[in-house]
């Protein structure tokens, strides 16, 4: 059923909701544009206190939300080593390249823009879901002026009726707790025939074996217990939750590891980790 959707890309060189609004437009009069909400960060400025407080108040005044209170606690606890580059999250210090090369890729196709301009997504509104650190924003927008972290939920946006030219969730939807109404509210973000980007890990015994097993247990790359492999997600379950949110997946890509070099990089092998690009429907 997917095959005829998908363009598999080869060859090319959280739901901790800290959310983070960025424009990278050099004429918005205003800090909003754009978000951001990753899987396992809290918002440089917001402790970890502040942040469960404030989640916790928007969840009694708001629609359900797809945060997962297990994910935010794991996550929260390791809040101040966003920017460790060899800390518990240096696996995504070094797949950030390789990811943004597909976005940048993708994005920059899909909006008519420049790939080689210093800022390629002027003039957008972007949101990235499950924002961190800001590890994937901040290479987004590497001047960082137009970018605002805000503590929030997918939902909690979707209530405020925003709504975004690209709408970005890279490694958190394997930590929400309902992937399909997620996905459903990253489409209420994203305008018509805006763009939707979710990366994530496939649901395969090659995946256990190298994201969980090698990665938290051999390698200790992450903390034992980062990912669960029943919350993960296949290329075709993704496929087809989205295009049930009004998404159509155009394009997928695998990342794949070299251990001789200590790089990412982007294949059409979508056995472990893979990135998809997709549009709302109009």
């Amino acid at each position: 059923m997917a095959a005829r959707h998908l363009r598999i890309l080869s060859g090319c060189n959280g739901a901790l909701l800290s959310v983070r609004f960025f424009s990278d437009s050099t004429l918005a009069q205003e800090p909003i544009a754009s978000t951001a909400i990753d899987s396992a960060s809290v918002s440089p400025s917001i402790n970890t206190a502040e942040n469960h407080s404030q989640l916790n108040n928007n969840k009694k005044h708001s629609a359900p939300s797809s945060l997962k209170h297990a994910e935010l606690a794991k996550f929260s606890a390791i809040a101040d080593t966003w920017w460790d580059s060899e800390g518990p999250y240096k696996p995504l210090h070094a797949l950030n390249p390789t990811r943004l090369a597909f976005i940048r890729s993708t994005l920059c196709r899909h909006f008519r823009k420049d790939p080689y301009s210093a800022r390629p997504f002027e003039g957008l509104n972007i949101v990235d879901v499950g924002c961190g650190g800001g590890i994937l924003s901040e290479d987004l927008d590497p001047e960082t002026s137009t970018i605002e972290y805000c503590c929030t939920t997918a939902e909690k946006l979707v209530e405020e009726q925003r709504k975004f030219d690209a709408v970005i969730a890279s490694e958190v939807i394997e930590h929400v707790a309902d992937p399909a109404e997620f996905c459903k509210s990253l489409s209420a973000l994203t305008v018509s025939e805006g763009a939707t980007v979710i990366s994530t890990i496939n649901r395969s015994m090659r995946a256990y074996a190298t994201a969980i097993i090698a990665a938290e247990h051999i390698l200790h790359w992450l903390p034992k217990g980062t990912h669960q492999w029943s919350s993960f997600l296949t290329p075709e379950e993704l496929v087809l939750i989205l295009q049930r949110a009004s998404i159509d997946v155009k394009e997928m890509a695998g990342f794949v590891y070299n251990p001789l070099t200590g790089r990412w990089s982007l294949s059409d092998d979508i056995s472990v980790n893979f990135i998809a690009f997709g549009t709302k429907n109009s």
